[in-house]
């Protein structure tokens, strides 16, 4: 995730701690943060609920969003949940697929497209993903998330002083908003201005509505500066025991390699 858009560190779910920009996480979210339950296919799934599931729960939610794809691949909701559920099991190639088709039946619908974007970076093509952004952005009324996505996907490509221009418009937009200023204090730790990635992390997590997976960024970010007795108690903070040990085993893991920095830039595993 050059400060810009991660791939999850673990694809099999087992850890949770994901240097992950949350702005394209959440971009085919919704308000709600309910876990998924049968019958309610009709509602979007949010990227925090998802983050908040384990591998079964997700995997039940990939399940019944594609069985409502199949019945109807043009219903909006159901896309756009279907997709961002793809996206957290690692499935980024079926995901794009999937958005692919959502973009061909609702060619001008910003939230749409926002999704396409999303999906285009989770799958490398971030000439695409800025395209597909920039077609939903409107310069008259811009919309804090399309920017902050932007930003992301600039970061990926190593343009980090673009990305925070843009993180900073979209906070005046959406002052104090968790998921802006976690992209924006990743992009630092990216750049390895470690204290300015703390700083900026912390108040992300201080916000109302900061998330598990703010957090567990800086948890990252904390346990990089050898903290790791701190890092530990963040990461583990507000998670069910199997996904706080889990996550600590990881933040163990990539603390140890040499190759820490390559790996939060390749968005890989720790590598053995």
């Amino acid at each position: 995730m050059p400060s810009s858009y991660y791939k999850p560190a673990c694809r099999q779910r087992k850890a949770l701690l994901v240097p992950a920009f949350c702005a394209i996480a959440a971009l085919a979210a919704c308000s709600s943060t309910s876990k998924l339950t049968t019958g309610s296919i009709s509602r979007p799934v949010t990227g925090a609920a998802l983050a908040s599931m384990s591998s079964a729960e997700l995997n039940g939610v990939v399940r019944r969003y594609g069985a409502a794809y199949d019945k109807n691949p043009k219903d909006k909701t159901v896309g756009l949940s279907y997709a961002a559920a793809l996206q957290m099991t690692g499935r980024n190639d079926q995901s794009l697929a999937v958005m692919q088709q959502m973009a061909i039946a609702f060619p001008k619908d910003r939230e749409v497209l926002a999704a396409y974007g999303k999906a285009l970076a989770a799958s490398g093509n971030f000439d695409k993903a800025l395209d597909a952004i920039h077609r939903a952005q409107t310069p008259d009324y811009p919309d804090w998330r399309l920017l902050s996505a932007e930003g992301a996907i600039l970061d990926q490509i190593g343009k980090p002083d673009e990305a925070r221009v843009l993180y900073r418009k979209a906070l005046d937009i959406q002052p104090n908003e968790p998921s802006v200023l976690s992209n924006l204090g990743m992009s630092y730790l990216l750049s390895r201005d470690l204290k300015q990635a703390e700083a900026t992390l912390r108040q992300a997590a201080q916000q109302p509505g900061a998330d598990s997976r703010i957090r567990q960024n800086l948890a990252l970010c904390v346990g990089l500066q050898g903290r790791f007795d701190e890092a530990e108690k963040i990461a583990s903070a507000e998670l069910p025991a199997d996904q706080a040990t889990a996550n600590v085993a990881y933040l163990r893991q990539m603390l140890a390699q040499q190759n820490t920095w390559s790996m939060l830039k390749d968005g890989d595993k720790p590598k053995s």
